[in-house]
């Protein structure tokens, strides 16, 4: 082997292993602020396990030396946490549902129908992302009043199925999908419909996933609006449930309001576990198209 060759090589490995060196700060960086994310997490997962006493143990006992599961029973006893964990999934399935459904068309549209104004009336969406939600409370809350629709399931997931996120995630990864593809199936005589449900969603699906995850998990852990308009115990939701445990608990029993947190996390966090690797292939697929 000649010497040329084993000096590439070693100018090679050199440059590679200062990559790597610099990139190393940026690693910690990640791993701190990871750190950071993961300590209330842990926290809160092993004083659901807790002995009481351990919880306000100093210095800190981070590790239980036995599990105690009466935490739960505590908590699930409480508080009716069965009917607040049924109100939950119904508002959570059916409203993420609609706004994923809704996105979806809206986003077709976007991409690949012409009508008027279409660009004004994207740019009014894109607007609706810089507007806070707690800033239509009040015209919502009487819109559904109106309606006859307080203290109903209706009431609480109707206001938020316009999802100006998804329709913008969504229509800048259908404008990146391949146009080969689309033209061949116009082609062949495929409408709007089949052109959607047989090639562009499939093509999509991570973005799709994206969408559903975000949504479910906006209607999981919305508080407010649910809060605001119901008023009977047997419609309220798991995040207000959480309340009414502290309430009923004490602010000094952490113990079963730590289990009550993790039945209310732990299925979202399974569910975000499962989806990472769409969401990361959802968002890294979106690029930014006129």
């Amino acid at each position: 082997m000649s010497t040329s060759t084993l000096s590439e090589r070693d100018r090679f490995a050199r440059r590679a292993t200062a990559r790597r060196i610099a990139k190393l700060p940026a690693v910690l960086a990640i791993l701190v602020v990871g750190l950071l994310f993961l300590i209330p997490f842990f926290w809160m997962f092993s004083s659901a396990f807790k002995p009481e006493d351990e919880i306000y143990r100093w210095p800190l006992q981070w590790i239980p030396t036995e599990l105690v599961l009466d935490h739960f029973r505590r908590a699930w006893d409480a508080v009716p946490f069965g009917r607040f964990f049924a109100n939950s999934m119904i508002v959570t399935a059916v409203g993420a549902l609609l706004k994923v459904i809704l996105a979806v068309f809206s986003a077709y549209a976007f991409a690949f129908l012409r009508f008027p104004f279409k660009k004004v009336i994207f740019l009014a969406v894109l607007g609706a992302l810089m507007v806070p939600g707690h800033v239509t409370l009040l015209i919502n809350y009487i819109t559904i009043g109106n309606l006859g629709l307080i203290n109903t399931y209706a009431g609480i997931f109707l206001p938020g199925l316009a999802s100006a996120f998804g329709t913008f995630l969504l229509r800048q990864h259908f404008l990146a999908l391949p146009k080969e593809v689309l033209e061949a199936a116009e082609l062949d005589g495929c409408g709007h419909l089949r052109r959607l449900t047989h090639f562009v969603l499939p093509m999509a699906k991570p973005a799709v996933v994206t969408v559903a995850l975000i949504a479910v998990i906006d209607e999981w852990n919305d508080f407010i609006w649910p809060l605001l308009v119901t008023n009977s115990v047997q419609m309220r939701t798991l995040p207000i449930g959480l309340m009414f445990l502290k309430e009923t608990e004490g602010v000094d029993q952490w113990g079963p309001i730590m289990a009550g947190t993790v039945l209310v996390v732990l299925p979202m966090l399974l569910l975000f576990l499962f989806a990472q690797r769409y969401i990361t292939a959802g968002l890294a697929g979106a690029t930014v198209k006129n």
